[in-house]
């Protein structure tokens, strides 16, 4: 998987910052009440809805290989829609984009 070079960037120059980062993604994944596939798909969403398109194509190969499926995929980046509008349609583009390419993710 791809991530974005922001992320990468980040890591190399901060890199225990970076690593306090993963843990507590780590943390925050064990803890979670939420199966993997639905905590995917609740992350596209909020990543759809806040405009925030980088890291999509990331988000929406984990969302795979936790067993969502593309159709669960575009739902997820659609969710916000009633509450933000249509500014989530920049990342149901990236959402679209990143599932025909998926060597790109």
């Amino acid at each position: 998987m791809k991530v974005t070079n922001g992320f990468v960037l980040f890591g190399q120059q901060f890199p225990q910052t970076a690593a306090a980062h993963m843990a507590f993604l780590r943390a925050k994944a064990e803890e979670s009440a939420l199966d993997a596939k639905t905590d995917h798909l609740a992350y596209l969403a909020v990543l759809s809805a806040a405009g925030m398109t980088g890291g999509l194509g990331f988000h929406v190969g984990l969302a795979q290989r936790a067993g969502a499926t593309d159709e669960e995929i575009k739902s997820a980046a659609l969710v916000g829609m009633p509450a933000v509008g249509l500014k989530v349609l920049d990342g149901f583009a990236a959402v679209c984009a990143a599932l025909e390419s998926p060597g790109d993710q």
